[in-house]
């Protein structure tokens, strides 16, 4: 950031009073421009025993697997953004049940939630963001070609769920920056 968005004056990176982290203030007005994680929601989508899977059309990752997710949009609630992302990229209606899986992925500034869900109809297709979709069983999942760390402990957790008959949350922190 470069200018205030409320008044338009440069900006400064610096502690500001009362706080303990650097921050954008403005020189001119003393509004402090806070940076914060950016949600991300998503849905496992079951189909009987299959699972729907999108290949990415879009960087980053493009051409890898991915469960339908992206970032949550202001007035709607998170189960609501899991179905519109569940919609825009796999045109797939779904069922949204429980939260299980909330993914902190630090380095990348985000929150990743995701939910349970069943695929309302079956009919699934590739949206603007994916190249194509397609429904998986759990030994046909290509676990060397899926997108992100998130989405892999996602769908471990989901199937070892599945497999034990529970219904857990499950959390986990993913920071390239930081050693394992």
């Amino acid at each position: 950031m470069k200018y205030c968005t409320e008044c338009g004056g440069s900006l400064e990176f610096r502690i500001p009073a009362g706080d303990g982290l650097p921050r954008h203030v403005c020189t001119a007005c003393g509004k402090v421009h806070y940076v914060n994680p950016l949600v991300v929601v998503g849905c496992v989508p079951e189909h009987g025993e299959r699972i729907l899977l999108c290949k990415r059309a879009i960087e980053p990752r493009y051409g890898y697997w991915t469960i339908p997710a992206g970032f949550m949009e202001i007035g709607e609630s998170l189960a609501e953004g899991a179905m519109r992302e569940t919609l825009e990229e796999a045109r797939a209606r779904v069922d949204i049940h429980d939260l299980f899986a909330v993914v902190d992925v630090v380095h990348a500034k985000q929150v990743h939630l995701m939910y349970r869900a069943t695929l309302l109809d079956g009919e699934h297709a590739a949206g603007d963001e994916s190249l194509e979709t397609q429904l998986f069983l759990p030994e046909e999942i290509p676990w060397d070609d899926i997108a992100f760390l998130s989405v892999r402990f996602a769908l471990e957790k989901f199937l070892e769920d599945r497999a034990a008959g529970l219904r857990r949350l499950h959390t986990t922190v993913i920071d390239r920056n930081r050693p394992a």
